[in-house]
């Protein structure tokens, strides 16, 4: 458990975080939200213990460690993808080394009935337990289920990690928290770099995952099949609903609701005392009823509304210029690099007008397929060509980090703006929530989402009648990922989108073009019909495979396809004296294990009604998470679970005695 208590952080002046307090539970399910720029992966470096607050305090419960996936970092090293997962085992291989050692001594010594001889027993007992839970004894094998998962084949596993992009060095990163299993898990955009599928292999493993996970993410859909809490940084507070994103919106949107009513009918109220005490204060008849009000006026309670940020970028695509029928088109289109295929084979053409996403694995090609596009590869197979009068606006997946940190945000979009453009830097600049002296900000020191929102200014400059947009909503926080899909949705170009976010995706788009194992092939409809194809795919594949499998699982049996010799019945024989005495022993020890069965199940309900309890208690007032009270709530969570591990022991010994 986490105690964030009176957290607060400040930048050049300017609050970014005011006495923030909350408590992240054992099991804990967050989703962190909020605008770009409102602390979210800050909070999380200093959760993590990467950077210091200003003020307040943060207690973390004693042996619990924390995993931490940054946004974005530089992985240094020279090993293999499977080796670089293995070092998510050092506690494991550390733990091995101990367990020789232990054993070694063990064989040495000859005083077995000595009590340090049985301390010693005692030890490697422990050792060996503890190895057996962290899943010592298959390490590869969880390593190789894990990689799979994130996306990777069984022919990376030797391959170094240098040889792959930033974005799957950041999938062995993840997989390497994944496989520590720490007890708190923070996660600051774990989907930019993965595809859909691996979304949702990641999705089905943090929902059954044993401890807390705190996710900053802007994929709608990923935190409502994961999260069950949402915490958002708005304006340096926080509001903290123990429900899904989803319906956080809508209870918040409620709340408001009734805050604003019960705010209207209080200045009615108000007014109308007001109105009375202006009028009779000085009269001799009334005036003992207006000071009468004036008293009740001073004691009110002051309904308040929760503050909130409804800043949000506001802008349109400018309208596109006429082009030809057919915007691009291509015939058995490939691309090699050396004797690597990225994909070949592919026959596309995109009319005018047409919304079109691209989707696949990380290294599939849809990116390469974009480059192609607008002249950046040039040595493909095949044939390739754009419409007549085609003019392409092109936001590169790494547009972003491709912005001059040292220019200000004026000098970015200044430097390539011309004509009359130039009169309306500053409002182009304000539609995306830069202005005033954010305008005079290094991009260097911009947050991702801002870095995007920069480099997506940058397509207005100019009309085009085709947008290719790789990745363009990671970093964007929910509302500018919204106000960019309704403003494609209005735009009356062709648009060719790389994405995996399938809230962003839904309805955006007619045709989906999958790129998969070397080969495109197209699916009608948006991404909810094309992962409904997926997903019926795969059971047509399953149960094509299901008869080979059981033809192999057969051969593999010993002597099979040979007649087995039949084994005689057992005979009964009548019980002896001996035996029935025996069944009388059984029976009376069987009572005794659901007896003290029973009176674990009373201990830990009470136990579980204390520790339910104890939550409320620090959700509603954060200042009661003393180190004191922690150190008793660890206690009871620690003896509810030794007493669960007893009763669980005691339920398998009285199955195996009934």
């Amino acid at each position: 458990m986490i105690s964030i208590n009176k957290l607060s952080v400040s930048f050049s002046g300017n609050t970014l975080f005011d006495e923030l307090s909350f408590i992240i539970k054992d099991k804990d399910r967050i989703g962190l939200t909020g605008k770009n720029g409102a602390g979210k992966s800050t909070l999380l470096k200093i959760l993590a213990g990467r950077q210091e607050p200003d003020g307040g305090t943060i207690v973390v419960t004693s042996g619990h460690e924390i995993g931490y996936l940054p946004q974005e970092m530089i992985p240094d090293s020279s090993r293999s993808v499977l080796d670089e997962a293995l070092t998510a085992f050092d506690k494991i291989r550390t733990l091995e080394a101990t367990i020789q050692q232990l054993t070694d001594e063990l064989a040495e010594r000859t005083d077995y009935e000595s009590e340090a001889y049985h301390k010693l027993i005692d030890r490697l007992s422990e050792a060996n337990e503890r190895f057996t839970l962290l899943g010592g004894s298959h390490q590869e094998a969880e390593a190789e289920k894990i990689l799979l998962g994130l996306g990777f084949r069984h022919s990376d596993f030797a391959r170094p990690i240098t040889e792959f992009s930033s974005g799957w060095q950041m999938r062995v990163e993840l997989a390497k928290i994944l496989l520590k299993r720490p007890e708190i898990m923070l996660l600051d955009e774990p989907t930019n770099h993965l595809d859909i599928e691996s979304i949702e292999w990641l999705e089905d493993f943090l929902q059954t995952y044993a401890g807390a996970v705190v996710i900053v993410s802007h994929d709608r859909k990923f935190l409502d099949h994961v999260t069950k809490r949402t915490i958002e940084i708005v304006l340096g507070h926080i509001e903290d609903y123990n429900v899904s994103y989803s319906e956080y919106v809508i209870q918040r949107e409620e709340r408001r609701s009734i805050q604003q009513n019960a705010y209207n009918n209080q200045q009615k109220e108000i007014e109308n005392i007001e109105r009375f005490i202006e009028r009779f204060r000085y009269k001799a008849t009334k005036a003992r009823q207006a000071q009468s009000r004036l008293k009740l006026l001073d004691k009110m309670e002051r309904v308040e509304i929760d503050e909130f940020d409804h800043s949000s970028i506001a802008f349109r695509f400018a309208p596109a210029p006429h082009s030809g029928r057919v915007v691009l088109h291509s015939e058995q289109l490939g691309k090699y690099y050396g004797e690597k295929k990225v994909f070949e084979g592919l026959d596309l053409t995109v009319e005018r007008g047409e919304k079109v996403a691209l989707v696949g694995r990380n290294g599939e090609g849809k990116s390469t397929f974009s480059k192609i596009a607008v002249g950046e590869i040039t040595d493909y197979r095949g044939h390739f060509e754009l419409g007549h009068a085609v003019k392409i606006g092109y936001f590169a997946q790494n547009q972003a980090a491709l912005l001059d940190g040292n220019k200000t945000v004026f000098e970015t979009i200044d430097e390539i703006a011309v004509g009359e453009v130039r009169t309306r830097i500053r409002n182009i600049l304000g539609c995306f929530l830069f202005s005033g002296e954010d305008t005079e900000k290094k991009v260097k020191v911009l947050s991702g989402g801002e870095k995007t929102r920069l480099a997506i200014a940058k397509l207005l400059l100019e009309p085009v009648n085709l947008l290719i947009l790789d990745e363009p909503t990671n970093h964007l926080d929910m509302r500018s990922k919204d106000i960019l899909k309704n403003a494609l949705l209005q735009y009356d170009g062709t648009l060719v989108v790389v994405s995996h976010d399938r809230d962003f995706l839904e309805g955006l788009t007619t045709k989906v073009y999958e790129f998969r194992n070397g080969r495109v092939r197209l699916h009608l409809g948006d991404v909810n019909d094309f992962l409904a194809d997926r997903k019926i795919e795969r059971l047509q594949e399953l149960e094509r495979s299901e008869p080979g499998k059981a033809a192999t699982a057969k051969s593999a049996q010993p002597n099979a396809g040979k007649a087995q010799p039949e084994m005689p019945a057992p005979v009964h024989k009548a019980g002896s004296a001996q035996e029935r005495e025996q069944q009388k022993r059984n029976e009376r020890e069987l009572r005794k294990i659901r007896n003290a069965i029973e009176k674990l199940e009373a201990e830990i309900t009470a136990l579980e009604a204390e520790l339910a309890e104890m939550d409320k208690v620090f959700i509603a007032d954060a200042a009661q998470c003393t180190v004191e009270n922690c150190r008793i709530y660890e206690e009871k969570k620690n003896s509810a679970a030794q007493k669960t591990d007893e009763w669980a022991a005691l339920q398998e010994k009285l199955t195996s005695l009934s």
